[in-house]
């Protein structure tokens, strides 16, 4: 099973979208391409990949006009198309690949971390002090892997057309020491570095702040060029992390990342904080 791509939900959208206007139920549509009820709902929930042939055939059943077809049939070729991160799907969990997945293709991402720096802003020496200090023990391959992983998810940022990146971090997070100090002030300095960057903001939320609606745990919100394609949240649990979609969810999310903007000190005042604690050390 593919990851639920960008791509991939939209097309499933689409496909939903024109079957209900065509009147047709789930039953229906799929006796016309003779094929079953579940599997054209694993399609527009994006759950199975889709052939070009099959979307021709369904969105002609449904009356579609050719442009739309045309479209929608290069939007299943392109789904298809594998990303740079399926090289590494022995080592990641399935969540773990759907949630990249879905980053490689999103416009603006927006990331709260309540305990560690957010993966995006992480340097390489303090990505391996946090695989190692993991709940799983791994070896050094193991962990330098997963530190190409995420060093690779990272290149967007600096490529051409990146995306806007929104990071708010809890101090507590800037003071529980990743590796040795060496490590810890280098991080900070590439947080100051990266913060420069006119597509990336950074911000921290004091302690004095007190409890506040992020303690709970680490938040993604994923935003997309298409207006069709739904905003993402991710949060993570004791159980792993959890991908949501749906309206009331997503939008109760995005009150709590508004929330988290309001109480984290302003951009240049979080720098002014991320050069006094290197200045602390």
């Amino acid at each position: 099973m593919a990851p639920k791509t960008a791509r991939a939900r939209r097309l499933g959208i689409a496909l939903r979208t024109h079957r209900e206007a065509a009147g047709l139920t789930l039953e229906t549509a799929a006796d016309e391409i003779n094929s079953t009820r579940s599997t054209l709902s694993r399609y527009e929930n994006a759950q199975t990949l889709v052939s070009p042939a099959t979307v021709r055939a369904l969105l002609t059943s449904y009356g579609v006009g050719a442009d739309e077809v045309a479209a929608a049939v290069q939007l299943a070729k392109d789904a298809r198309k594998p990303g740079w991160w399926v090289s590494y799907s022995y080592l990641l969990d399935r969540r773990t690949i759907d949630f990249i997945a879905l980053e490689a293709e999103a416009t603006a991402i927006a990331n709260f971390e309540p305990s560690v720096v957010p993966g995006l802003l992480q340097t390489a020496d303090y990505i391996r002090g946090v695989m190692r200090g993991g709940p799983h023990t791994l070896g050094d391959d193991l962990v330098e892997q997963r530190v190409k992983v995420r060093l690779d998810r990272q290149q967007r940022l600096t490529a051409d057309e990146p995306p806007i990146l929104d990071a708010i971090i809890d101090e507590g997070a800037l003071l529980r020491p990743v590796g040795d100090q060496s490590v810890m002030d280098g991080q900070l300095r590439h947080l100051i570095k990266m913060g420069e960057l006119p597509n990336i903001t950074v911000q921290v939320i004091p302690l004095s702040a007190g409890y506040h609606r992020g303690t709970r745990g680490s938040l993604h919100i994923l935003e997309f060029a298409d207006p069709e394609d739904p905003i993402i949240a991710s949060v993570e649990t004791v159980a792993g992390q959890m991908i949501l979609d749906r309206a009331g969810e997503t939008r109760t999310c995005t009150k709590i990342m508004e929330h988290l903007r309001s109480v984290a000190l302003s951009p240049a005042d979080s720098r002014d904080q991320l050069q006094s604690l290197l200045k602390g050390r």
